[in-house]
């Protein structure tokens, strides 16, 4: 465990999600590793491995981090709900995750090797912040309209998280993706996250008010 106060712990902790972050941007998954983080830091490389043991669990902090934010936004949506209108609500929700690039980055395209090469109890942190999404958007529901179901919410939820693995890929494409298409002959239409995100909540919304 390293050594120090738990405010510099956890700016030491931030100073190599950061790095990593501008990793993953530049240079995607592969890119990123433990050596080419502590270059750009003022941690050296052993000094890494007392705050993460792999690059993957470097890269599930940052995702946990975003992820964090993003419980934060929508649990200010909870308090907005009761009288808005479905496309309000379905607005409100997606301002969440138009800034959620590199979240929904990885959770669309590196979850699954981040949870196999993580400890299980960075991994449980981790889903302890996908509860408490859940609880948030629970609220938003029953805020938004009273009647609604438990099974209701459920089905929300469970849908609207699947729908979420899918969004980046149809919202950023690569330079040889679309050369690839243009080869093809298939067409582009290339939405935002915010229009992805809007009308998938407006049609998933269980609620008379959409009637």
């Amino acid at each position: 465990m390293p050594k120090g106060s738990p405010e510099l712990t956890e700016k030491r902790k931030n100073e190599i999600l950061d790095a990593c972050e501008i990793i993953y941007r530049e240079q995607g998954f592969n890119g990123v590793n433990i050596k080419e983080i502590s270059t750009r830091i003022s941690l050296t490389r052993p000094a890494v491995y007392n705050y993460f043991e792999t690059k993957e669990e470097i890269l599930l902090g940052l995702l946990a981090r975003e992820y964090d934010g993003w419980c934060r936004d929508l649990e200010e949506v909870i308090s907005l709900a009761e009288n808005a209108s479905p496309s309000m609500l379905a607005a409100q929700i997606a301002h969440t995750l138009e800034e959620k690039e590199i979240f929904l980055r990885i959770l669309n395209m590196n979850l699954f090797e981040i949870e196999q090469n993580s400890r299980v109890e960075r991994l449980a942190d981790f889903k302890r912040l996908y509860g408490r999404a859940t609880e948030a958007l629970t609220e938003i529901l029953h805020t938004f309209e009273a009647e609604v179901t438990s099974s209701e919410c459920v089905e929300f939820c469970e849908t609207f998280f699947a729908f979420l693995f899918g969004v980046y890929p149809f919202t950023v494409h690569t330079e040889k993706q679309l050369a690839a298409m243009e080869l093809a002959g298939v067409s582009v239409h290339e939405p935002g996250i915010y229009e992805m995100v809007y009308r998938c909540v407006l049609r998933l919304l269980p609620t008379d008010k959409t009637k």
